[in-house]
């Protein structure tokens, strides 16, 4: 019972389980570490027959675009729906820091978009891959009032009869790490090591139905023509056509259960391809995704078409306004992104690269429908630089010898060279960017607005990364000693219970006797004579120890 008293705090008002039917679920499918290799976006050697399934029924949106080339910067920007580099997400990542370890700590107003659609009433819930930042990479990490389910036990089926819920799928098989040799070559990195431990314990059988070759691979030019080169990136593909299964087993098991026409189901990745010259950095290659949603009828907005092409510029900071707006939620004042379905069309879209893992970086990106520019705060810092565990990867080994031999040519010679500190790419005439326009006087006029506008961005957005990381970390735990969040006040009043906390920004939880973990969002009905127990969690701290009472009998 307690799991449906929840679900009437919507907003500080009431919404009956008849009310949060007509809500839709919402499904979201994100595959790590790949670009728009699927055959509905246009790619002609990939084999993604359930993805080019699932687009016959969908919008293919093909301008989205992720905050950032990498991870945990992305994924701390989906979540929160603000760029990673004002809540202090920026860094890849920040739990293996070189200064030490740390939790981001978001300013107090933040809230991840699933714990604002758990509190309003839906049945929030991910599996193993969190990643967001201000928690860890796996499911136990992060704050306990974001999933109502994390890890192995969530599915929709956990919900209460009549719930709306909200999934997030990671599809791993797409990573990066999958292209790399499997056990017995490891030879710059135990993380390696462990990672293909897991793989080979949880991941699908791939070369059993690898349909791709080597021969049948196209290559961007930034890449030498080689056997090995061919090679990875013919993993990369038959790892894509390992993940289209497994989208297509959970479409299935949606449509198996009645669920298909009363969710909106979302495909994308989350960034560009796990490939040298594309994860990490801000190229096309490593911030544009393909993105599919399937809209049901009584949801489909009214100007949108079934297997369509949508050419607006969408950010990843764009979910959070968005989905809660379709839950019927209202978005808060500190998003910065939009709702891509009801707000005019974006101008432009941005993303930032920092430290990653070991070496300093400071790069910032502006686009729109066909410009790039790029400024690099460090203009000798190549995007090519040593790293031990990309460096795993058999194509970037030998692409670092061709380099060290004078065996590249100019456009692959460029991602080992310093950047200098501005970059301007036409992606009409050089979709590759490798065409610096910078110091072009043909196009001194854009350079001035791209420029302008990723100013006036920065000032919008306050980019944290102002200040070293040794100082925003001392921000975050003054003294080295992370902050712990206070115990709430559990207080009752005509049978409802009442929390507060002395921590501003935290998030507050209760539970009847054992059940379930709930988010509080205001006043909640409780049983008399029942065991109440509360805790709280500002991000990025420690969580609060666990205050008991009984409810009493009134």
């Amino acid at each position: 019972m307690h799991k449906l008293m929840m679900m009437a705090a919507v907003l500080g008002g009431v919404c009956s389980l008849t009310q949060a039917a007509t809500r839709p679920n919402i499904l979201v499918l994100m595959a790590e570490d790949m670009s728009s290799r699927v055959g509905a976006f246009g790619d002609t050697v990939a084999v993604t027959p359930n993805l080019d399934q699932l687009a016959q029924q969908s919008v293919r949106y093909t301008n989205t675009f992720t905050a950032a080339g990498v991870c945990a910067p992305s994924r701390t920007a989906h979540i929160t729906g603000m760029h990673q580099i004002s809540v202090g997400g920026q860094h890849m990542r920040t739990s293996s820091a070189p200064i030490g370890g740390y939790k981001a700590v978001p300013p107090v107003e933040v809230k991840a978009y699933p714990e604002l659609l758990r509190g309003a009433g839906y049945y929030t819930w991910t599996d193993q891959k969190l990643d967001y930042q201000f928690s860890g990479t796996q499911a136990g990490s992060g704050p306990f009032t974001i999933w109502n389910d994390e890890g192995s036990d969530g599915h929709w089926r956990n919900r209460e009869a009549g719930q709306p819920f909200f999934g997030l799928m990671n599809f791993n098989v797409t990573h990066e790490s999958g292209i790399m040799q499997t056990l017995g070559s490891w030879p710059n990195s135990a993380m390696h090591f462990a990672i293909q431990l897991v793989r080979a314990a949880t991941m699908p059988a791939v070369e059993a139905t690898a349909p791709t070759t080597p021969a049948q691979v196209i290559l961007p030019p930034y890449y030498p023509d080689t056997p090995t080169v061919r090679a990875d990136v013919a993993k990369h593909y038959n790892n894509i056509h390992a993940m289209d299964r497994q989208v297509g087993d959970v479409l299935a098991e949606l449509k198996a259960d009645g669920l298909l026409e009363s969710t909106i189901v979302v495909w994308t990745t989350d960034h560009g391809d796990g490939l040298p010259r594309a994860k990490r950095d801000l190229f096309d290659s490593g911030i544009k995704v393909p993105m599919l949603i399937r809209w049901p009828e009584v949801y489909r907005p009214a100007d949108v078409a079934t297997n369509s092409i949508d050419t607006r510029l969408i950010s990843f900071v764009d979910f959070a306004p968005t989905l809660l707006k379709l839950a019927g939620v209202t978005a808060p004042e500190y998003l910065q992104g939009q709702d891509f379905v009801n707000a005019a069309p974006r101008e432009y879209i941005y993303a930032s690269r920092d430290r990653i893992d070991t070496i300093a970086d400071r790069q910032r990106a502006v686009r729109d429908e066909r410009y790039k520019y790029i400024r690099s705060w460090l203009p000798e810092q190549p995007s090519g630089h040593k790293l031990p565990f990309r460096d795993n990867l058999d194509m970037v080994r030998e692409m670092q010898a061709l380099y060290a031999t004078g065996k590249l040519n100019d456009a692959q010679s460029q991602w080992f060279e310093a950047p200098g500190e501005e970059r301007l790419f036409d992606l009409k005439s050089d979709p590759f960017e490798l065409n610096n326009l910078s110091a072009s006087a043909q196009h001194h006029v854009t350079l001035a607005r791209m420029r302008a506008a990723l100013e006036q961005w920065l000032a919008r957005v306050e980019d944290w990364s102002e200040e070293s990381e040794a100082t925003m970390l001392e921000g975050f735990n003054p003294g080295g000693e992370v902050p712990a969040t206070q115990v709430p006040v559990i207080s009752f009043a005509d049978g409802r219970l009442l929390l507060n906390s002395a921590t501003d920004g935290a998030s507050l939880g209760y539970r009847v006797d054992d059940g379930d973990w709930q988010v509080y969002q205001s006043a909640v009905k409780v049983p008399a004579g029942a065991s109440i127990s509360a805790k709280a969690i500002r991000y990025g701290w420690q969580e609060s120890g666990v205050k008991t009472l009984t409810a009493p009998v009134f």
